[in-house]
């Protein structure tokens, strides 16, 4: 007998996951499967597009080997966003490789355009600062180094991944990814005209922008093992997924995805434009209407765990949690996790990591503390800016994504917060989002039993305890700035 279920494909910097969630809300089967990050010079990032399909093939293969009596209805891509690449549309070989969000290589780019004068006006259309974070500038890049003789398809990684999963038969993306490139006009939802003249990147290359619930195309060539004529109905950036999958659709509360990298959003309803460093972009564009939102992205988040971790010569991030919760607290210690330069509130991208705060009484532990804390600060920052853009205080936290396990991290969350943490008994909250909205457009109904908070945690921390903790955080983050 088969089982009605929704394939979700969650794509992601360090891994890639594909979930068969049923119906009724049970995780029949997942398959994970890594991705390699090289960085052939300094601040660089970058991913083979070959690499990323052979990930996501792989991780689909799995999860269908996992659960041979699942009929799928239909597909939902999450994505990694910002990353961008470009690719041959004859043979649909990448011409380069894939640009990451955490890149830095184009920030001379986009220091020439800020100091043209470009940067308001490039805000007020796209709703995002001048950054290298962003894909029009990565766009720029590829095609300045790509032979200029091919017929060149560009884009973020769900439309690479669609472009395959489809025999090449379809080049689109959806309006939350389409809102994270910096060429799309967020007012009128389609690319534009301006943006695409000052980045140089020419619309012919450009994916068409649809809804996240559209239907995107029918997998056709076996990609993932599939059978031809599977609907592919949903593709969202994985925060964005995240969001929707927190089932979070006013203001009050807010996602935290805690990945390698962090991003917090907000849903606004109407477009909102921040005064506190948080980007203006699209949740979601479904049946018809736009959802809105603010967002703060963090480039190292949970990745500083691990690097934390390599530096004291740790096993990983669990060693790391592990030593961190034999000490009561940092003793003074501070780590800024500016591996990348720092991006919201602060977008101070000549920023570097420090370490300060040390004495002789300092011990690995206090260190190892500090860097988890310093994940929990950065968080904050974010917290208090969209409270100020807001103007009001927010009810809840809601955590998702790997560290979102760490029971000790979100302590830390919720103690320099002020405010309530909740955590739902399923953290991969983008894939579940992507799943969510697929059975959505494809007319199905998906059990919420996935998205229950399955633990809160509250502030226990003295109100001046935190008020020293954060003036202390707000002093390392100057000196990681000069």
């Amino acid at each position: 007998m088969t089982r009605p279920a929704i394939l979700a494909l969650d794509c992601g910097t360090t891994n890639t996951k594909a979930m068969l969630i049923s119906l009724d809300g049970e995780i029949l089967s997942s398959g994970l499967v890594a991705n390699a990050v090289s960085h052939p010079e300094p601040g660089w990032a970058e991913q083979s597009g070959e690499g990323i399909l052979v990930s996501a093939d792989a991780a689909i293969r799995q999860a269908i080997a996992g659960a041979p009596d699942a009929d799928i209805r239909a597909i939902g891509i999450s994505n990694q966003r910002e990353s961008a690449l470009v690719w041959d549309a004859q043979t649909g070989v990448p011409l380069g490789p894939c640009i990451l969000w955490q890149c830095r290589r184009t920030a001379p780019f986009c220091a020439a355009l800020r100091e043209a004068g470009e940067g308001e006006r490039v805000e007020q259309l796209s709703g995002l600062g001048l950054d290298p974070l962003f894909s029009a500038s990565k766009l720029r890049w590829l095609i300045d180094h790509v032979d200029g003789g091919a017929d060149l398809r560009g884009g973020t990684v769900d439309s690479w991944l669609l472009w395959h999963m489809t025999g090449g038969a379809v080049h689109a993306t959806d309006a939350s990814n389409a809102s994270r490139t910096q060429l799309l006009n967020l007012d009128g939802g389609d690319w534009d005209e301006e943006l695409l003249g000052l980045f140089g990147v020419p619309r012919a290359i450009l994916p068409r922008v649809l809804a996240s619930d559209a239907l995107f195309g029918h997998t056709a060539g076996g990609f993932g093992g599939l059978p031809d004529g599977i609907a592919i109905h949903a593709m969202m950036g994985d925060s964005h997924a995240a969001l929707f999958g927190h089932a979070i659709t006013a203001r009050g509360r807010v996602k935290v995805t805690l990945g390698t990298g962090s991003s917090l959003m907000c849903p606004t309803g109407a477009r909102a434009r921040s005064a506190h460093g948080l980007s203006g972009t699209i949740a979601w564009r479904r049946g018809g209407e736009t959802v809105y939102a603010l967002e703060g992205n963090i480039t190292v988040s949970g990745h500083s765990a691990a690097f934390g971790a390599q530096l004291l010569g740790l096993g990983g991030a669990q060693e790391l949690a592990d030593l961190a919760a034999t000490v009561q607290d940092s003793d003074g210690v501070y780590v800024v996790p500016a591996l990348a330069g720092l991006g919201a509130p602060h977008w101070q991208e000549e920023a570097r990591g420090i370490i300060c705060g040390l004495s002789l009484g300092s011990r690995p532990a206090h260190v190892a503390y500090a860097v988890l804390e310093g994940i929990a600060h950065q968080i904050c920052d974010l917290v208090s800016a969209i409270e100020a853009d807001l103007g009001e205080d927010l009810e809840a936290i809601c955590v998702d994504g790997t560290a979102a396990r760490n029971d000790h991290l979100l302590q830390m969350l919720a103690d320099l917060s002020g405010r309530l943490v909740e955590r739902p008994s399923q953290t991969d909250l983008s894939a579940l989002g992507a799943a969510m909205m697929a059975a959505g457009g494809a007319g199905l109904s998906l059990s919420d039993t996935l998205i229950a908070k399955e633990r809160h945690f509250a502030p226990a921390m003295a109100g001046h305890a935190r008020m020293s903790s954060r003036e202390g955080w707000r002093k390392a983050v100057a000196r990681a700035c000069l």
